[in-house]
C-alpha cells in the first residue's frame, strides 16, 4: 500500500534538520508502521525488524542540514530501510556460518558506535527510571515489559486482578516516559518513542 505524503513535507524536513523533535516525530509516527512492515518482509523476524527500523530513523535523525536535500522521503525512508536490512540479513548469515566479518570502513565504523553509544545511554536512563518506580509498579513492569507475561499471566502470579496489573502498568510507563524524556537527549527521541 502506497502511503500518501505528508502534509508539507519540506516543511518537516526542515525543521527536523534544525532539531525539531515535534517535527521528527510526526515523521516518525507517519512512517514507523510502514519501515516496520516493509523490514519484516525481508527480515521475517519482528525483533530484527524493529532494530533495523530504530536504526533507521536514527540515521534519518543524524542526517540534520541534508535532510534539506531529500525530495521523496517515502523513497528515501524505504531505502533506508531496504539498505539496512539487506546488512542485518549479511550479518545473520556471518554470524550463522561463522565467517569472518567484512571490512568496514572508518565512516560506517564511527556511526555504528555512536548509535550503540545513543542505544546504550537511553538503555541507563531506562533502568534508572525503573529503579525508582514503587515496588508493585516495578515488579509488573518487569513481568509484562521485561519478562514478557501478559497480564493475566501477571494477575495469576501476584494474586491480583487482570485490572490492577493494567493500572500499575500504566502508572509505571507515564512515570518512565516522563523521567526518560526528561534525562534523554533529544536525538534519541526515536529510541524512547520504541521503547514504549
Amino acid at each position: 500500500m502506497i502511503k500518501k505524503p505528508l502534509i508539507d513535507e519540506k516543511s518537516l524536513l526542515a525543521r527536523t534538520s534544525q532539531r525539531d523533535e515535534m517535527a521528527f516525530k510526526i515523521i516518525y509516527e507517519s512512517y514507523q508502521s510502514q519501515v516496520l512492515t516493509f523490514a519484516n518482509k525481508y527480515l521475517k523476524s519482528r525483533q530484527l525488524a524493529e532494530e533495523v527500523m530504530q536504526e533507521v530513523f536514527l540515521k534519518l535523525w543524524n542526517l540534520e542540514e541534508k535532510l534539506l536535500t531529500i525530495n521523496d522521503l517515502e523513497s528515501y525512508i524505504l531505502t533506508i530501510t531496504r539498505n539496512r536490512s539487506f546488512d542485518a540479513l549479511r550479518k545473520l548469515k556471518r554470524e550463522n556460518r561463522f565467517v569472518q566479518p567484512i571490512e568496514i570502513s572508518d565512516d560506517v565504523r564511527e556511526n555504528l558506535t555512536e548509535e550503540k553509544i545513543l542505544l546504550d545511554d537511553t538503555r541507563q536512563v531506562l533502568e534508572r527510571g525503573i529503579d525508582l518506580l514503587p515496588p508493585q509498579q516495578k515488579l509488573v513492569y518487569k513481568l509484562c515489559h521485561q519478562g514478557g507475561l501478559k497480564y493475566d499471566e501477571v494477575a495469576e502470579q501476584l494474586g491480583i486482578s487482570p485490572q490492577t496489573v493494567h493500572r500499575h502498568m500504566k502508572l509505571a510507563l507515564s512515570s518512565l516516559r516522563s523521567y526518560v524524556a526528561s534525562n534523554t537527549d533529544l536525538a534519541v527521541l526515536l529510541i524512547i518513542l520504541k521503547l514504549f
